[in-house]
C-alpha cells in the first residue's frame, strides 16, 4: 500500500514545548479511507504533561466529532522516542494531575469509539508504555526502541490504573516481568510474548488495518460500548480514584502493623540469644 503526504487535516499546538500534534490521513489517494494518523512532537521526548495531554484530548475530540468514524493511529515525530513517560517533578507538583489529566487520557483511549493503534517508532517508557497499552493494538519498530516499565528502578510505585491495563492485556508471566523485572522489550521479543501485535512502520500498520478490516468496525456505533464492557474492570479503576487511594491507605496501614510486629519478634529473638551472620 502506498501512502500519501497530503496536507494535515489539522494541527494542535503544545505551548509548553513549542510542539504540536498533527493529524493526517495516510491512506492512498486512489483508495481514501477514514484513517487518522496523530503525530505528536513535544521535545525532547514527548513527556505526558498537562499541556501535552490537553492537546491530545482535543485532537481525539476533533476526530470523533468532525470526521467520519474510522481508525486512529498514534505515533511520534521524534525518532528516538514514542514517549518517555511523565515529567515526574511536574506531575508531583501539579495538583490532582493523575485524576485530572493522566486518567482522563487513559480512559479516553480505553473507550474510544474506533480502533486505535499505537505505532511505536522508538522508546516507550513508564507512562509512555502505559499509554500504548491503552490502545487497542500496538505495532513496534523491529530495529530500535524498547518498551519498559522502569518505576522499580527509581522507587516510584505504580498506581492502580497504571497496573490494571497490563493485568488485563498480558499473560501473568509477562505482567510479572514487565512490573517486577523492569524488563526492556525490543520489538521482536515484545511480539513473541504478546505485548505488541506486529512489528514494522506505517506501511505495516496500514496493511494490518486492511487485513483486519478495522476501518469498518465502528460503523454500527457500538465499538466504544463493546470496549467499555470488555475492559469494565480497568474502567472502574480509572473512574474511582478516591476508592483507589483509600485502598492504598488501608494497605499501608496494615503493612505498618505487620512490620511493627515483625520487628518486635526479631528483637525478642535477639534478646533470647539469637545470632545472625553479617553479610
Amino acid at each position: 500500500m502506498t501512502t500519501t503526504t497530503a496536507a494535515p487535516l489539522f494541527t494542535i499546538p503544545i505551548p509548553s514545548t513549542s510542539g504540536s500534534i498533527t493529524c493526517t490521513n495516510p491512506s492512498p489517494p486512489d483508495n481514501p479511507q477514514p484513517i487518522y494518523l496523530l503525530t505528536f512532537t513535544s521535545p525532547p521526548d514527548n513527556r505526558l504533561t498537562p499541556s501535552f495531554i490537553d492537546a491530545f484530548l482535543l485532537a481525539l475530540d476533533i476526530i470523533e466529532h468532525r470526521y467520519p468514524k474510522g481508525v486512529l493511529i498514534t505515533t511520534s515525530g521524534i525518532p528516538k522516542f514514542y514517549s518517555n513517560g511523565l515529567d515526574l517533578r511536574l506531575a508531583q507538583s501539579t495538583p490532582n494531575f493523575v485524576e485530572n489529566w493522566l486518567w482522563k487520557l487513559f480512559r479516553r483511549f480505553l473507550t474510544y469509539p474506533m480502533p486505535t493503534i499505537s505505532l511505536l517508532n522508538g522508546h516507550a517508557f513508564a507512562a509512555g508504555f502505559m499509554l500504548a497499552m491503552y490502545h487497542d493494538y500496538r505495532i513496534q519498530n523491529p530495529a530500535k526502541g524498547f518498551l519498559c516499565i522502569n518505576e522499580l528502578e527509581f522507587g516510584v510505585p505504580l498506581q492502580a490504573p497504571m497496573m490494571s491495563v497490563f493485568r488485563e492485556k498480558l499473560s501473568p508471566v509477562v505482567f510479572r516481568d514487565v512490573v517486577l523485572g523492569a524488563k526492556r522489550f525490543p520489538g521482536p521479543e515484545a511480539l513473541r510474548v504478546g505485548i505488541v501485535d506486529g512489528v514494522g512502520g506505517l506501511e505495516d500498520v496500514l496493511r494490518f488495518v486492511g487485513e483486519r478490516g478495522l476501518v469498518k468496525l465502528p460503523a454500527t456505533g457500538i465499538y466504544g460500548t463493546m470496549k467499555e464492557e470488555m475492559y469494565r474492570h480497568s474502567l472502574g479503576i480509572l473512574d474511582n480514584h478516591a476508592a483507589n487511594e483509600e485502598w492504598r491507605d488501608e494497605v499501608e496501614r496494615r503493612k505498618g502493623v505487620v512490620e511493627d510486629e515483625g520487628g518486635a519478634k526479631v528483637e525478642r529473638w535477639e534478646k533470647e540469644g539469637g545470632r545472625r551472620v553479617k553479610l
